[in-house]
């Protein structure tokens, strides 16, 4: 059986439609982030996680073959993740039982994060909204990237690191 309600006053619908149009604004708001190209919007795989040395040397900051890859999908939720390949298992076979040096390697050898991404296409930035990291200093932070998108190729820098060192990241799309 159905009952009827008797009708609101008109205090609760001032309230409600408050409330309701607030809703309405943040969503606006949040809404005018430059929009993500399409051209980002994928499945991609890391090509290269090398660093710039300060004398102009390039290095490889994640070992000679590193292991990646990024999703992001048409509303600007990603996840990334690059591994460097060589990285030593644990002798102990037991993930709880390492030695500093094992959890040293671990830490090093790995950057994983995942958030919201932004680009601006003019000043040609991408910008991580970080939520969770493997650096845990980075939870909730706010980072930019100059990018350069070519064809099926991205390739971004990150801001340099306090010894003078500017990691650089190639990805692949794949699909």
């Amino acid at each position: 059986m159905f009952r009827l309600l008797p009708p609101p006053r008109t205090i609760e619908v001032a309230v409600a439609a408050i409330l309701f149009g607030g809703s309405f604004a943040t969503a606006s708001a949040a809404g005018e982030r430059p929009a993500l190209p399409r051209a980002l919007v994928g499945t991609w795989t890391l090509v290269a996680a090398d660093v710039r040395h300060p004398d102009g040397s390039i290095g490889h900051d994640y070992g000679a073959a590193p292991r990646g890859s990024m999703m992001v999908d048409a509303a600007g939720r990603y996840t990334l993740m690059i591994y460097k390949s060589e990285r030593p298992r644990f002798a102990s076979g037991d993930r709880a039982t390492g030695t500093p040096e094992e959890y040293r390697d671990t830490a090093l050898g790995m950057s994983v994060h995942y958030g919201m991404l932004s680009a601006d296409v003019k000043a040609h930035t991408l910008t991580f909204a970080i939520e969770q990291a493997s650096f845990a200093n980075w939870n909730g932070t706010r980072q930019v990237r100059q990018y350069q998108l070519q064809g099926k190729v991205l390739r971004y820098t990150v801001a340099a690191r306090s010894n003078g060192d500017i990691p650089i990241s190639v990805w692949r799309k794949v699909d």
